[in-house]
């Protein structure tokens, strides 16, 4: 029979009860040893005419094995397995990130980059069991992490993202947008789709408007994120072999980088539900606009798998443990009303105890996500 232990750590407690045989043997061996020496003959019947020693130990042992059977319990033993059919829904999102020289630029701290990849960051502590994919670009596009519901390893291929993420320089958006069609979402239903573009939305020619239209003919939706200052613009800041830092100039004129608002816009308004919004150099919270356009829209079954989780059974445990201290109770050196008036109150009070454990092992999160890694945790 299969079965498992919810709580294992809990039985490096029995150790100790051979420890507690030896102090009960210890204790019995010091009060004989004290009767025989300061009570004459004659008046020890007399003083333990209440005592029964030959229960003594087979209360000791009733004791010992109530605590053995109540460590038991703690650990929490289970059988039976019980099918449990999980379902998992969500959307597949895709972080689209530019990592071009214009997003080193300062106008957001510390600069356009970084900033955003603190927003994806923070981003993923409010995702709700949606797949998600990281797509850094440039004059190229780099798959860094395809979709998947594992958020360590997006976090991880996150934090290695850099402006040499991609070799080739430039900004391409249209090109990335095609390939993130063709290539990440190939094979598989366009809808509950979202592109979460962070750019400042310069580009060199590769016609994005007409790859977001494309987007939006298969029921992509796009949400554009616009960083930079739309006004003055910013230079932008490049290290050196060194490792200082300089301006980056072209035949000795300060290159200077803008948000190109009106660009994401159009993008944006080409695909079903998209959104442009306008960061500037302002702060934003990419986990409130996930949980405001994302979150809140509809969702498809991603996952559907049937898992076992056995049924505690530390009730059964529980209460031989009971049933054990009570006997050693009644077994007891001095059989006393007290004694039995404690045992009838815990035989009152256990069942109910008992019925109030067994419906709290049987419940399950609400949300099927949670119940998914719970079965797995298990």
């Amino acid at each position: 029979m299969n079965g498992t232990w919810y709580n294992l750590p809990m039985l490096s407690w029995l150790w100790l009860l051979p420890v507690l045989l030896v102090i009960l043997w210890l204790a019995a061996w010091r009060v004989r040893r004290q009767l025989n020496r300061w009570l004459p003959p004659q008046l020890r019947p007399a003083l333990t005419a209440q005592v029964s020693g030959g229960r003594r130990w087979c209360a000791n042992f009733l004791w010992l094995l109530a605590l053995a059977l109540l460590v038991i319990a703690l650990a929490r033993p289970a059988w039976h397995a019980i099918p449990q059919d999980v379902h998992s829904s969500g959307r597949d999102v895709v972080f689209l990130l530019d990592v071009s020289k214009s997003m080193l630029a300062e106008d957001l701290k510390p600069n356009r980059l970084e900033r955003a990849k603190l927003a994806i960051d923070d981003c993923v502590n409010v995702l709700n069991g949606d797949r998600v994919a990281l797509v850094v670009f440039a004059g190229g596009m780099v798959v860094k992490c395809p979709l998947t519901q594992d958020y360590g390893f997006f976090r991880m291929m996150l934090t290695d993202v850099s402006t040499d993420s991609v070799s080739r320089g430039g900004t391409l958006i249209g090109d990335a947008l095609r390939k993130i069609r063709k290539e990440v979402f190939d094979g598989v239903e366009r809808k509950y789709r979202d592109i979460v573009l962070i750019t400042d939305g310069e580009d060199h020619e590769s016609f994005p408007q007409q790859a977001a239209e494309e987007l939006g003919k298969e029921g992509i939706r796009l949400l554009a994120v616009g960083l930079g200052d739309e006004a003055a613009g910013s230079s932008i800041m490049v290290p050196s072999e060194q490792g200082a830092r300089s301006v980056l100039r072209y035949h000795g004129e300060v290159i200077k980088t803008k948000l190109d608002s009106r660009t994401l816009r159009n993008m944006a308004s080409a695909t079903p539900g998209g959104r442009y919004l306008p960061v500037g150099t302002g702060n934003f919270d990419l986990g409130q606009i996930y949980q405001d356009l994302i979150a809140t829209a509809e969702r498809r079954e991603l996952e559907s798998q049937t898992l076992e989780r056995y049924e505690e059974k530390f009730q059964i445990f529980l209460g031989a443990g009971m049933i054990m201290l009570a006997l050693s109770m009644f077994l007891g050196d001095r059989r006393s009303v007290k004694a039995m008036a404690g045992v009838l109150l815990l035989f009152c009070l256990v069942p109910g105890r008992l019925a109030a454990a067994e419906e709290a092992s049987k419940s399950l999160p609400d949300s099927p996500y949670e119940c998914y890694n719970l079965a797995l945790e298990s």
